[in-house]
């Protein structure tokens, strides 16, 4: 079953209770809640309790789907949420999928805030070419609010990360709800702008890194970064938007599952689709969920009844690294 359909047959998400508004953000970074409202475009974010972790939230999706689902027919579980998880060096998958009964094997597959449309790709190629993947449950989640000095104002563009998680549920020739196509585009020049500068080989954790606040999110050489990446960011997500359509043989999405990014860039990203806002998801009571985004909007967008049969959806994301992709799903 080399080429067939590989199809979304249902998805759910974990939100964490606590909410974090736009005034409480404001209160701890120093930036104007209004600047925070109108130029990052968030009104507040979840955030998890400190022993709320990646694993737990994956876990809560993947209860809610199987509520509805069958665990014991899926062959494998595929995370591909934040590299932050409950520790440093571990893999979330095998914990999530023993929590929840499955059988199988488990794959991770890590892409910061790209992560979405490459899972989708890969696990969709993988499902086509082994005729034994008959269901895949893919969980991702963030909890990068753990992550964020908001005394460090040079990382100020991060302070929209809040958290969550996703479970998604794949199946090879499902007729409905079709993946289509993928484009992914990467320049790596960018690779060393933002990362947790400690903790890994380069510089083990130590009293010096904890005194200097090195195993926050940091952000290097921020000037140079936005004079080289604002010429190209609107021109390499329409780049891939425009492959991915292609490659499914549409012309134009009718609804667009972006990542959260600044309000500015949303409505640009809108205005070179020849979309209007009514036909996009706007995290803006979420922030940025990493590579949660586009596949937590679109239970959104279904919840709220914005999704109709027919629709080619455009999930299009951004991860720094620096990746852009975009897959598309035909509705119904």
């Amino acid at each position: 079953m080399k080429n067939g359909h590989v199809g979304l047959v249902d998805l759910d998400i974990h939100i964490p209770e606590r909410f974090m508004s736009a005034a409480e953000i404001s209160s701890v970074s120093g930036i104007p809640e209004q600047v925070l409202k109108e130029k990052f475009g968030i009104l507040g974010k979840h955030v998890s309790e400190s022993d709320e972790h990646v694993s737990d939230m994956c876990i809560s999706a993947g209860r809610k789907l199987f509520e509805r689902q069958d665990a014991s027919e899926i062959d494998a579980v595929v995370y591909f949420g934040s590299h932050w998880k409950d520790y440093l060096v571990w893999q979330a998958a095998p914990k999530i999928q023993h929590a929840l009964g499955i059988e199988g094997f488990s794959l991770e597959l890590i892409n910061v805030s790209a992560g979405a449309p490459v899972a989708l790709r890969v696990v969709g190629d993988m499902m086509r070419a082994d005729e034994r993947l008959k269901k895949v449950l893919l969980v991702g989640a963030s909890k990068e609010s753990q992550l964020l000095d908001y005394s460090n104002a040079d990382s100020r563009f991060m302070f929209n990360f809040g958290d969550g998680a996703v479970a998604v549920l794949l199946e090879r020739d499902h007729q409905e709800n079709l993946l289509l196509g993928t484009s992914t585009l990467t320049d790596g020049s960018f690779s060393d702008h933002v990362r947790v500068t400690a903790g890994g080989s380069a510089h083990p954790a130590s009293q010096e890194t904890l005194t200097q606040r090195m195993h926050y999110l940091q952000l290097s050489e921020g000037p140079e970064m936005k004079r080289r990446l604002d010429p190209i960011t609107i021109k390499n997500f329409i780049k891939v938007a425009r492959e991915a359509l292609e490659l499914s043989g549409e012309e134009k999405a009718n609804f667009l599952l972006p990542i959260h990014v600044k309000r500015s860039l949303h409505e640009a990203l809108l205005v070179e689709l020849g979309l209007s806002g009514d036909q996009a998801i706007y995290l803006e009571n979420f922030g940025h969920m990493s590579a949660v985004d586009p596949l937590f909007s679109l239970k959104l967008a279904i919840d709220e009844g914005r999704i109709q049969s027919g629709d080619v959806i455009l999930l299009l994301a951004a991860g720094t690294g620096y990746t852009w992709a975009a897959s598309c799903l035909r509705w119904g």
